[in-house]
């Protein structure tokens, strides 16, 4: 098996771990984003990550975590897949000769570039998945459109080709996913990478226990979002935002609006579910890769 087949299919098992763990933390993510600001006197809908986590138990029962699955994982092995592929060509390219061990400065620029090639993919599935996850969390605020119920990921494609411009709407919030994924990427596989060396010593790496790649993984999930977060919300309400009577006009005007009306504290709803995410998740993602990897040889 080629190193390309062995990535392709080494990514897809990581993406797969990853989704699994993941995925409720980033359904309260998208419900902290996405609600409205209260009227004056008025509490808001969840009044943090644990309110939101009980209100969607309460409402929902434990589906409700994973609602808006279907779509990442439909297209899961092709996203992960992708990026590791990418990600392993720009290391050979990178490499000064075969079977060289890469600087970590190397691997900050493979994963720069891994990012923005799979952008065009991430944001499609993005859209999917944000809009099936806060539908009812739009609906209890009144937003408008937000009598819309999707009932899923397919649902939601065919509203979009028919009522939001076709294929173009599939790829609304493409510029804040793309400036989020470039830099976002760049951070999580150089510092899986920085950590990984910082623990083994040196630069080969290949020594490394389990405990030491979950460490690492979770370390590189959680310089994500401490480099990209705010980008994230304004790709998040632009992609939930209504089609007819939009809120926002765009990346930057998302930005100052949510500044704006909220403050800075308002480009950091949902942070903290996350972060809490982000840990696991990529740690299990990134061991799950690593493992498979191995296992091909």
């Amino acid at each position: 098996m080629g190193d390309v087949a062995k990535d392709l299919l080494s990514g897809t098992v990581g993406g797969v771990a990853q989704l699994m763990v993941g995925h409720p933390f980033d359904t309260i993510k998208v419900k902290l984003q996405s609600q409205s600001i209260p009227h004056p006197g008025q509490p808001p809908q969840f009044a943090g990550a644990m309110d939101a986590f009980k209100q969607t138990l309460a409402a929902e029962g434990p589906r409700g975590l994973y609602k808006g699955m279907g779509a990442p994982l439909a297209t899961v092995a092709a996203l992960n897949a992708a990026l590791f592929m990418v990600r392993g060509q720009l290391e050979d390219l990178l490499r000064s000769e075969p079977g060289a061990l890469l600087t970590v400065s190397q691997q900050f620029v493979a994963g720069a570039g891994a990012g923005g090639a799979v952008s065009v993919l991430t944001c499609p599935t993005e859209l999917l998945k944000c809009r099936l996850q806060a539908q009812n969390a739009l609906a209890h605020s009144g937003s408008a459109g937000a009598a819309l119920k999707y009932r899923g990921p397919i649902d939601v494609v065919r509203h979009v080709l028919a009522s939001e411009g076709g294929i173009r709407g599939l790829f609304k919030g493409f510029v804040p996913t793309l400036v989020r994924d470039i830099p976002g990427n760049s951070a999580i596989f150089g510092v899986y990478e920085a950590v990984k060396q910082y623990m083994a010593g040196g630069a080969d790496t290949s020594k490394l226990g389990r405990g030491s790649l979950i460490m690492a993984g979770g370390m590189a999930g959680a310089s994500f979002w401490i480099c990209v977060y705010p980008i994230d919300v304004c790709k998040s309400v632009i992609q939930v935002d209504d089609y007819k009577n939009p809120k926002y006009s765009g990346f930057v005007n998302a930005f100052r609006s949510i500044l704006a009306s909220e403050g800075v504290k308002g480009l950091f709803k949902g942070f903290g579910p996350a972060m809490t995410r982000s840990m696991p998740a990529n740690a299990a993602c990134f061991l799950a890769y690593e493992v498979t990897r191995s296992a091909l040889g």
